[in-house]
């Protein structure tokens, strides 16, 4: 390979690499750009529930109908695969590559994955631990990711780094502490470390802040509140919110289900989406904006008419509608996936419904629409799409009890 002939220090890379160095560069140039967003959650100490936000932050943003993998790199202590009950049986593509582990909506990888048991220590310098890192980002087969969320090991030391300098660029890091003051100092480190690399710091996270009461469900102050949001006050980086310790996260991590899936109403679950939400936002609104495109409504019909559950429906009429005179395109009739707890809400995303109306519907299928950003409407009375959406554009449609409301 010819040098370059303007100048010895050009930067240019190619000097001496070889060609097999230069492919490898570009493959995994290419590797990384298929992940539109990637996001580092860190925290200055240990003990503080990084893995847990992590995991659900993840599973919320799945849940809005976005395509997220999940890298576990916290190489000594890697719980993601025990959080998530996956198996220890890592598959490999033909050209070589490791395939993520499935979990519902996410796809997955984690260095417990490869460990020959669970309880198998990982022994390994820097250099090694470096490399294994390296590995995770280009040597696994992520495919098309709208977002990869990375839980770090704590502090701000070789691990960090890596998988920084690795992902070659970052939207942002997530910083969790919780609000003792122990907690605080070395999270002050975290940030500095995310401003010494450049890293924006998407915002801090405060967990274990307070305890909601199993009972009642109220969320009571048994701790100090507070310090997290003071803290990036004084640092001048976003507060992203207090996530209470909830017993039912205990109990969904053992059974390998994460909270805001198993138990979305709960508060610490609805914080949790709502800071994924935040994080959607700030990733997405800092593209390209999109040109203004059609409202499309979806209508459950069965026998023509709206059904009354929208689980039961034969068909779903999609009546597409200009957003500027608020005329009826065009309507479509689409048949549904079979009706399982999740599915046609991400189903009805993929094919760009931003309004449901409905007859019936429960209070959780409506905070699943809503994730995946779907206007729901109940109530609705029978009659035929146009009819429905024709009074729904006008105004004038009387909605009456919800008659699935459970």
């Amino acid at each position: 390979m010819s040098h370059c002939q303007s100048s010895d220090n050009c930067g240019c890379g190619t000097q001496d690499e070889s060609l097999d160095a230069a492919l490898e560069r570009i493959a995994n140039a290419e590797a990384l750009q298929r992940i539109r967003h990637k996001i580092v959650v860190l925290s200055g100490k240990g003990g503080v529930g990084k893995s847990s936000v992590a995991v659900n932050l993840a599973v919320a943003l799945a849940m809005a109908g976005r395509q997220v993998g999940l890298l576990d790199v916290d190489l000594h202590g890697p719980s993601i695969p025990t959080m998530l009950r996956l198996e220890h049986d890592v598959a490999y593509t033909p050209d070589g590559k490791l395939k993520p582990v499935g979990y519902d909506l996410l796809k997955v990888m984690s260095v417990g994955l490869l460990l020959e048991t669970p309880d198998t220590p990982v022994i390994w310098r820097g250099p090694a631990k470096a490399g294994v890192i390296g590995q995770f980002v280009t040597d696994v087969a992520w495919g098309e990711l709208d977002y990869l969320i990375v839980d770090c090991p704590p502090g701000t030391g070789d691990e960090p780094l890596s998988i920084i300098q690795a992902l070659q660029q970052v939207d942002g890091a997530v910083v969790v502490t919780t609000p003792q003051a122990v907690a605080l100092t070395d999270v002050r480190k975290s940030i500095r470390f995310c401003q010494s690399l450049q890293v924006p710091v998407l915002g801090v996270v405060e967990n274990m802040s307070g305890l909601v009461c199993p009972h009642c469900q109220g969320v009571v102050d048994l701790f100090s509140t507070g310090g997290g949001e003071a803290m990036a006050a004084e640092m001048s980086v976003p507060f992203l919110g207090r996530i209470p310790l909830d017993p039912q996260m205990v109990t969904t991590g053992d059974q390998g289900k994460p909270l805001v899936h198993a138990h979305a109403h709960s508060p610490t679950a609805v914080v949790l989406t709502e800071i994924a939400m935040r994080l959607l936002d700030t990733c997405e609104t800092t593209e390209e904006p999109a040109m203004a495109t059609a409202q499309r409504i979806a209508i459950p019909i069965a026998e023509g008419q709206l059904c009354l559950h929208f689980g039961h429906c034969e068909q779903f009429a999609m009546v597409d509608i200009d957003p500027a005179t608020q005329q009826v395109l065009q309507t479509q009739y689409l048949t549904p996936p079979p009706h399982e707890p999740g599915v046609i809400p991400r189903w009805l995303h993929e094919q760009g419904a931003t309004t449901i109306i409905a007859g019936g519907m429960g209070s959780r299928a409506q905070g699943l629409f809503a994730q995946n950003g779907i206007t729901v409407v109940t109530g609705a009375p029978a009659g035929t799409p146009e009819a429905l959406v024709a009074a729904y554009l006008q105004g004038t449609l009387v909605t009456g009890d919800n008659v699935c409301d459970h």
